[in-house]
């Protein structure tokens, strides 16, 4: 993904907040959102390139559901350009669809670019398919449902990058994790205002569980195994095995 946009001050101004949108001026802003929101966002994309080269089988599909505006999507192309696998990209906002097929398509022909809620596409011959920060979206009452589905359309061999921002195990735990998140973003450069204002404009679409949840959810839709290998602060990385 070209890192371009403008800088974050979507949440600057004192006025009323509305639920989080992904919108124009979400998509605008965000790769300097994410860049001073998300902890180790740039690892996880180096990661998931990484993991996608040692993982993706010749012939079959890769899915980036959620992909937002295409860096996980744009990872997984580099990985695996000799021959190029097909790749499914998928998000249900018109406005990261548009902007990362505009800024990736040249690039990387084998892309399809899908604007759809990623629990109505079917996941079929895949061999890499990539949550990243997405599930955290969606009710929890259907979360497993998708990861059930994802199961069943990887190869053997196959496996599940999954990104997510987590609930402490307990009071105590998630009251530091939330702490030391705030103290990431004012260290680049967000004012008390913003953290505060987008904490409400997430607290009812961003819906966190903990890191157990996942695992045993995960264990729960068929994956015989999942590893934690990134976590700061209350942001995770799993990749769970078919």
């Amino acid at each position: 993904m070209r890192d371009g946009g403008r800088r974050d001050r979507l949440f600057a101004e004192p006025q009323p907040v509305g639920d989080f949108v992904f919108d124009e001026a979400v998509a605008e802003v965000f790769p300097d959102m994410i860049r001073r929101s998300v902890p180790g966002y740039a690892a996880i994309i180096t990661m998931i390139r990484l993991l996608t080269r040692r993982y993706a089988q010749d012939g079959s599909r890769l899915y980036d559901l959620g992909c937002s505006l295409g860096a996980s999507t744009a990872a997984m192309a580099q990985a695996c350009h000799e021959p190029p696998c097909a790749i499914v990209a998928v998000d249900n906002a018109p406005a990261m669809i548009q902007r990362a097929r505009a800024s990736l398509a040249e690039s990387y022909p084998q892309i399809q670019w899908v604007c759809a809620d990623i629990r109505d596409v079917a996941v079929r011959d895949a061999s890499v398919v990539v949550l990243n920060f997405t599930l955290q979206f969606l009710p929890p009452a259907d979360r497993l449902a998708l990861l059930s589905r994802i199961h069943r359309g990887l190869r053997s061999g196959g496996i599940l990058i999954l990104s997510e921002k987590i609930a402490g195990e307990d009071a105590p735990a998630d009251a530091l994790l939330t702490d030391m998140h705030h103290a990431f973003k004012r260290a680049n450069g967000y004012s008390e205002l913003e953290i505060s204002r987008k904490r409400t404009a997430l607290e009812k679409v961003l819906l966190p569980e903990t890191l157990d949840t996942h695992r045993a959810r995960l264990q729960q839709a068929g994956f015989s195994r999942s590893d934690l290998w990134f976590q700061c602060f209350n942001f995770v990385s799993l990749v769970a095995f078919r």
